[in-house]
């Protein structure tokens, strides 16, 4: 998009550098006023013929054919890539909705649940735990303030704390649902998003990889407590990403997963 609109802005500079030059030399060479001159030189670009009117001098001839050439095609030019950014534009609203539809449907199935029981391990959640209470009076800024709080949050779990069997076993019962996110081309363009699946999915193959998870070494549930930080970052990230873009473009969607914040104790879906 962004090399669309810098080759728009080079058509339209070069466009109108065109407009000025030719109405300034029909004033000179068909001696006319700036009015009569810009209109030659509109009719001229756009190949709709003078009418009545017409250069009278050679000057006036051999610059009219000029525009021709050059206005013609910069006036296509623009007109061509205005009208691909509004197509890519309006692919691009396509595609985040697909997308939205996608990371949706990864909460509800996996990843609400993670963050629930991910915030039951982390013992300075109460750091951050007020400031994750979406309410329906947020504003963007409030959003933007809190992301930049978390940033400076040090994410720690207490592996000890962790039912590492039942994370096993949900991680196991979702692998085909991660596995056909993972397949999805819409993710190509969400980088970010593909990384947590990756994380999600490099966990689950690190729990499905033991056989006994209730006697590993201390170094083995420090290993594994990396892995669960690693996720739990990158699910509260995208997961307050996912509440402000519904707030602005789904309002019934925001209000359930208000009522079902993972971090709210008192949520409930049920409207009080």
């Amino acid at each position: 998009m962004d090399h669309l609109r810098i080759r728009l802005r080079v058509y339209l500079i070069i466009f109108f550098a065109v407009i000025i030059l030719g109405t300034t030399g029909f004033m000179i060479a068909e001696n006319l006023s700036p009015g009569d001159a810009f209109y030659f030189c509109i009719v001229t670009v756009a190949t709709v013929g003078y009418g009545d009117i017409h250069p009278a001098t050679q000057t006036g001839k051999f610059l009219a054919m000029l525009l021709i050439i050059v206005g013609v095609g910069t006036f296509l030019g623009v007109i061509a890539n205005a009208t691909e950014i509004m197509l890519s534009k309006r692919e691009r609203i396509v595609r985040m909705k697909k997308l939205t539809m996608i990371i949706g449907t990864f909460f509800s199935e996996v990843g609400t649940h993670l963050l629930t029981l991910f915030s039951d391990y982390d013992p300075d959640l109460w750091q951050i735990r007020q400031d994750l209470i979406i309410t329906g009076e947020w504003t963007g800024n409030d959003f933007i303030q809190v992301n930049a709080k978390l940033q400076q949050y040090d994410y720690g779990i207490d592996v000890a704390k962790a039912d590492l069997p039942h994370l096993a076993n949900f991680l196991s019962a979702k692998r085909d649902f991660l596995l056909r996110l993972l397949e999805n081309p819409s993710l190509l363009e969400h980088e970010s998003f593909t990384e947590l699946l990756h994380a999600v999915f490099h966990l689950a193959e690190e729990l499905d990889a033991r056989t006994d998870l209730h006697t590993l070494p201390d170094t083995d549930q420090a290993h594994l407590g990396q892995d669960i930080d690693r996720t739990y970052r990158l699910l509260v990230d995208h997961w307050l990403d996912y509440m402000h873009y519904m707030k602005d473009h789904y309002p019934y969607l925001f209000s359930l997963a208000m009522r079902t914040n993972p971090f709210d104790r008192q949520a409930s879906p049920i409207v009080q």
